[in-house]
């Protein structure tokens, strides 16, 4: 009998244990598997929170703005003029947010004369779809600044960015690829969609089960696999030599906080690092959002100044 009959009827107490072994084997990574690509759907389609504001009663007079997205399909976002010729501000929420939760932030830099524009990114607020964790949202960045430097109320060369853990990822990788943005504020940026992936499961408290981590990064990549081969962000930083770049890391969420301070060592000068007590602007107290605005304001004062017109 060869010892392929031996496995599929099994004689000898070895290969019977050993047969049994291997099953429980094989229905573990089937299960696991399973498992792993149901927490990751749960985590590419978060769940949506949409903000309404009356246009015509809301300080600071904003302009609903229209835009295409490659192969994405439209979005809306919210314009809040400044100076006329001004720079202007492309605010990038972070996971499971939306443009409505970062209006403070927005009237703090309205208020200093800067032209801001926020959006929901895909599967957040309105809009339908799934994240993909900043592939397709640097896209999403990209149609934003093009729509905004074809009117003639900014400057169409001069641009600043600031993002939150997946609106920072797009906006760096945004950034890489575009000359007009001249100042970058990360806060808890990672360096591969992967790594959110991974936090993701960690959450979810499913990081201990045996193969649930590579199994997830397996659905994630099998999700976004027109993106495989794409290589971490820092494998471009030089191309952002020259641009300021200011790194948040919070100490309230170390996984994000160790990624971030990694990717400030190998990031190109000019650059900064700023640690906080508590991350995530959108959940911050009162004296520790007018502290974050007052330094996001501060540093696109210092290296992306509001200069232009007054007159509207």
């Amino acid at each position: 009998m060869s010892i392929l009959d031996e496995f599929r009827f099994p004689t000898q107490w070895y290969t019977k244990i050993l047969t049994g072994v291997l099953a429980m084997l094989f229905f573990a990574v089937v299960a696991t598997s399973a498992i792993a690509g149901f927490v990751v759907y749960r985590i590419v389609k978060p769940q949506r929170s949409s903000s309404e504001i009356n246009m015509d009663s809301f300080p600071g007079r904003p302009d609903t703005v229209l835009f295409s997205v490659p192969g994405g399909g439209h979005r809306e976002g919210w314009f809040f003029p400044g100076l006329v010729g001004a720079p202007a501000i492309v605010l990038c929420h972070g996971y499971g947010s939306s443009r409505g939760e970062l209006l403070t932030l927005v009237s703090a830099l309205q208020d200093h004369q800067y032209n801001v524009f926020v959006f929901d990114f895909a599967a957040h607020g309105k809009n339908d779809g799934i994240t993909s964790f900043g592939y397709h949202e640097a896209d999403e960045v990209r149609a934003a600044v093009d729509e905004l430097a074809r009117r003639s109320d900014v400057d169409p060369n001069n641009f600043g960015l600031w993002g939150y853990n997946l609106g920072a990822y797009a906006a760096l990788r945004e950034a890489e690829n575009d000359k007009r943005v001249h100042a970058l504020i990360l806060d808890s940026v990672y360096d591969s969609p992967d790594q959110m992936v991974r936090i993701g499961v960690q959450k979810q408290g499913l990081a201990g089960i045996p193969l649930m981590l590579r199994s997830a990064e397996v659905s994630f990549d099998w999700i976004n696999h027109q993106y495989r081969g794409e290589k971490a962000l820092s494998w471009k930083f030089d191309t952002l030599a020259g641009v300021p770049k200011l790194f948040i890391e919070a100490a309230d969420d170390p996984e994000l906080a160790g990624i971030t301070q990694s990717m400030f060592k190998k990031a190109p000068e000019p650059k900064e690092q700023v640690t906080i007590l508590h991350g995530n602007f959108v959940d911050m107290d009162d004296a520790d959002k007018r502290a974050y605005e007052n330094r996001v304001v501060s540093y696109f004062l210092l290296h992306l100044p509001a200069t232009g017109s007054a007159s509207r």
